[in-house]
């Protein structure tokens, strides 16, 4: 397994978790950015939004594998790294990001019908996730999807 990048590993459900915590960290800094911007230069600001949006959505439901920051990881700096000791299952991930799409889309509505309060608040929440996951590896949407999967099991 030594031998295999990210991008082409065959256990589909896996993901590294330097790759997370790296996408993560590129999350955050759009994210910030987009706050930092929507005064000064609101169309850059929604365009960045919509476009971590986009993002979102990919990596939700499409592929953990193929994102841009994925890629970015897997070309750059995996090759210096090496293969990861241990391997996480992805679908919390995928939630996660799942969370993140609706934080995003709902911020840019917000933004968009001039509701500028609640578009900063969505976008911050949404800030905070990448900048916790990125800094301590700690996924807030990943916890959340096991509390989801707990109640499922507890009601059947």
């Amino acid at each position: 397994m030594a031998g295999i990048g990210i991008t082409s590993c065959p256990l589909r459900g896996h993901v590294d978790p330097r790759a997370l915590r790296f996408a993560a960290a590129a999350t955050a800094g759009v994210l910030v950015i987009v706050l930092l911007t929507v005064e000064p230069v609101r169309p850059l600001a929604l365009g960045l939004l919509a476009s971590q949006a986009a993002m979102f959505a990919f990596t939700a439901f499409v592929s953990m594998h193929w994102s841009v920051w994925a890629q970015l990881f897997a070309r750059v700096i995996w090759p210096r790294l090496g293969a990861a000791p241990a391997l996480e299952d992805a679908r919390p991930a995928r939630f996660a990001q799942f969370i993140g799409f609706v934080l995003t889309v709902l911020a840019l509505l917000a933004f968009l019908i001039g509701v500028d309060a609640m578009g900063y608040s969505l976008t911050a929440v949404a800030a905070a996730g990448s900048v916790v996951r990125a800094t301590t590896g700690l996924c807030v949407g990943c916890k959340i999807y096991v509390l989801v999967r707990r109640l499922q099991h507890a009601r059947a």
